[in-house]
């Protein structure tokens, strides 16, 4: 059995949990840190959930899945593929990527995990594009946590 192929990112943000929320689940908000892709979901979970963004003048979706599980202000789980890729779209090959906010003295602990890619298709080639030489989710954790804390 291969070993697990997950990648972790935490960031402390200097907002309660509510407003980092607000910034992950709102299609205004996650447009400025998500390259330029808003979130489509009624986030309920086994609903979609979709990535869409515009690419040479056209709307189109970029990564596409559906919520597993929702508690707002806490935790957020959801399945994830790119339906631009070669790869098959089948539940399979889906990868779950996690949100947890932790409330710290009015600050928020935000950990997003992603994986497992050792049980999906072309999982190491997909693991080393989404690690980004160790930075994983930290561009944008960073990204996220500038625009909370410009409010």
């Amino acid at each position: 059995m291969s070993q697990p192929l997950i990648i972790t990112n935490t960031i402390t943000i200097d907002a309660p949990a509510n407003i980092v929320w607000d910034a992950l689940v709102n299609p205004v908000q996650t447009k400025k840190y998500m390259f330029g892709c808003e979130t489509v979901s009624d986030w309920k979970p086994g609903s979609s959930l979709d990535w869409v963004g515009e690419y040479e003048g056209k709307s189109m979706v970029f990564v596409k899945g559906s919520i597993v599980e929702i508690e707002p202000d806490r935790f957020l789980s959801y399945t994830t593929i790119d339906p631009n890729s070669n790869i098959d779209d089948t539940s399979e090959n889906y990868l779950t990527v996690t949100y947890t906010l932790e409330p710290q003295n009015g600050q928020t602990l935000f950990t997003v995990t992603q994986g497992d890619y050792a049980k999906v298709a072309e999982g190491q080639r997909r693991y080393e594009e989404s690690y980004n030489n160790g930075l994983g989710w930290q561009p944008i954790l960073d990204q996220i946590k500038q625009l909370v804390e410009a409010k």
